[in-house]
């Protein structure tokens, strides 16, 4: 790569680092060299900025950056394992690890392995998404990812293959300063169906600093499940982006869970590229402690018969802070779309605060579009309720804590990763209540 690292911040990240290796794909150097003079020409967002002016990267300039890792550590998957997974590609700060992966049970017409044999078995399908569905012109975190673009996973699925089980997409940091970068790109051709869940978790209590991005191509009539879980050290600083593009008649459903990280930042993107598209957008975040936690979606519909329905719930304790922005654009031409779009937020203490900003921007006339946020405590009459049919009180603020998260954590098609959430649900807010 020819660029020259001058940025503060992004010298920081790769001091100790090797240089980048030139690859044969001339499109591939050229559009990590393009990304790197992105991430050097941008500056780190700051709460100057209106899309992070409630979140404090602070943090981030207090870690000291570690080069990638040579070897992969040994380390225990079994309490992050889904036993009716497909198969699981298991990355360890960044590095796949192929004794913690399990991808004995493919099905024919499934791939999934890293990006670089992606870039060999699919260098077509690769050249039309890698690095095209998720923008860094103007986003510093998306450049500097794919700008340090190494590896990451890749998963595809042919057209009309219908996956019955979930692939799991496990990345788990073990390392104190560490700052990989995981990319994920998932392409579902005409007809494919298929459930991905990208899980991020920690075996250290250290810092660190994750900065993953996610490309999601939906061809026409195919449907995508997309369940994305963040429990990470709750030291840690984690920033996600998600692109997603949707063809015609085409459907995206994403549920999203933070518990982790002491600043965690999810920026999520979905186009309706064709008419018909349809999408469901569900997120939980729990925190506590000095966590922060703030969420970024977009709803484009840019073609007509559009449809999409979005729920976001907080639930926030102690002096903790979360953060939501959703908006839903309508774009000229797109008639008949329905869009709604809900934030719902729990505070569990007097200094608990929530910023959420759900927004509508329409430039159709035929549409039915809705949105609302509710920010308030446990409601009286429930309590009042269930203290009357005996429960204690603080027994029954936990339980009516636990049913507000898991209304979003019991939609995820995964039964034992429900089972998990649940328990990590439950152990939170009993600690927060």
């Amino acid at each position: 790569m020819s660029a020259v690292v001058q940025h503060p911040f992004v010298e920081a990240l790769v001091a100790g680092g090797s240089a980048l290796p030139a690859t044969p794909l001339s499109w591939l150097n050229q559009r990590r060299a393009t990304a790197l003079e992105r991430a050097n020409a941008l500056s780190v967002p700051s709460t100057r900025d209106e899309d992070w002016r409630f979140t404090d990267l602070a943090p981030l300039n207090r870690l000291h950056y570690q080069a990638p890792a040579a070897a992969v550590a040994a380390v225990d998957v079994a309490p992050f394992a889904l036993p009716e997974s497909a198969l699981r590609l298991a990355f360890v700060d960044g590095v796949l690890a192929p004794a913690l992966s399990d991808c004995g049970n493919a099905a024919a017409g499934v791939t999934a392995g890293t990006l670089v044999e992606g870039l060999k078995s699919h260098p077509a399908l690769m050249e039309a998404h890698l690095a095209v569905h998720a923008p860094f012109e103007q986003q510093f975190f998306v450049a500097l990812n794919t700008a340090w673009l190494r590896d990451g996973a890749y998963v595809h699925i042919a057209g009309h293959v219908t996956l019955p089980k979930p692939i799991h997409l496990l990345f788990i940091s073990t390392r104190k300063d560490a700052a990989p970068c995981p990319r994920v790109l998932i392409v579902a051709d005409t007809g494919a169906q298929c459930t991905v869940v990208e899980d991020y978790v920690s075996t250290t209590a250290e810092a660190y600093f994750n900065n993953a991005v996610t490309e999601i191509a939906v061809a026409a009539n195919a449907h995508v499940k997309h369940v994305r879980v963040q429990r990470e050290s709750l030291a840690a600083v984690h920033i996600g982006a998600c692109a997603v593009s949707l063809a015609k008649d085409s459907s995206y459903v994403s549920q999203s869970v933070a518990l982790g990280a002491r600043l965690s930042r999810y920026n999520l993107d979905v186009v309706q590229q064709g008419e018909g598209a349809a999408a469901v957008i569900d997120g939980l975040a729990l925190i506590s402690g000095e966590q922060c936690a703030d969420t970024h979606t977009v709803m484009d519909h840019a073609q007509p018969n559009g449809r999409c329905s979005q729920l976001h719930k907080t639930i926030v304790g102690d002096q903790a802070h979360a953060v939501f922005n959703g908006k839903v654009f309508v774009r000229e031409g797109a008639q008949l779309t329905n869009s709604a779009q809900q934030s719902r937020n729990l505070l569990l203490s007097p200094r608990a605060r929530v910023d959420t900003k759900p927004q509508l921007e329409i430039f159709a006339d035929d549409v039915k579009c809705a949105h609302g946020a509710t920010v308030g405590q446990l409601d009286a009459e429930q309590l009042f309720y269930l203290k009357s049919r005996g429960l204690p009180d603080g027994q029954a603020r936990k339980l009516l804590t636990f049913a507000f998260g898991a209304e979003i954590v019991d939609r995820i098609p995964v039964p034992s990763l429900v089972a998990q959430l649940e328990r990590a649900v439950m152990a939170q807010t009993q600690a927060g209540v």
